[in-house]
């Protein structure tokens, strides 16, 4: 399989069938892979694995997505932090549409979701959000603040993730913002990841 085709297959192995093929893979090989995947997949994969699997998988990625990575780790197992993504796209008030469309097709290539972006201050404190949508019909001359909607709904990264996929039932979302206790923006859960928290919670309750 091509690269990206071969990182989505095996995000959706079974943990045993993973840790079979990582056990065979060369390390190059797993490094394309690990590449090519998400951040919270990763984080998932990781989650199931023994420790010396981990070490071997920590290797080939790079410094900086081994400390994202060690930061979602350390995130309580039934918290909004641990099924987040810290790969999103943010813009400040004042810059043009067309500077965001410009951001957009430069980093979307390695977002998992391009069509509800951020918007923050400085601090990255979260002050609302914008669509691709609504900066296709926008004048590309004006600025976000213009464009963007400020009453945007999120979670802690603390909160129960059974109560995160309540909220995307709730408001029929398709992601949602997660935050820090100082409402900066850290990362994003995306409809796919709520889904697998529902059919966890549909399992346990019919165990």
């Amino acid at each position: 399989l091509c690269k990206d085709e071969a990182a989505e297959t095996f995000t959706e192995m079974n943990s045993d069938m993973q840790e079979m093929l990582i056990n065979a893979l060369t390390d190059s090989e797993i490094k394309e892979v690990m590449d090519e995947m998400y951040l919270d997949d990763t984080v998932d994969v990781l989650e199931e694995m023994p420790a010396n699997v981990v070490d071997r998988l920590l290797l080939a990625t790079d410094e900086e997505t081994r400390r994202q990575i060690n930061t979602l780790l350390n995130y309580p197992e039934d918290s909004a932090g641990s099924i987040m993504n810290v790969e999103y796209i943010a813009f400040q008030k004042d810059m043009t549409v067309e500077e965001a469309i410009l951001k957009i097709r430069q980093v979307g290539l390695n977002r998992e979701t391009i069509y509800t972006c951020y918007v923050t201050d400085s601090k990255r404190k979260l002050k609302g959000y914008v669509t691709v949508k609504d900066l296709l019909l926008a004048d590309e001359g004006a600025e976000i603040r213009e464009v963007m909607e400020d009453n945007v709904i999120c979670v802690t990264t603390h909160e129960d993730k059974e109560v995160v996929a309540d909220i995307f039932q709730k408001y029929d979302l398709v992601v949602l913002p997660v935050v820090d206790q100082e409402n900066r923006l850290v990362g994003i859960i995306t409809v796919d990841d709520a889904i697998d928290v529902l059919q966890e919670e549909i399992t346990e309750d019919m165990e």
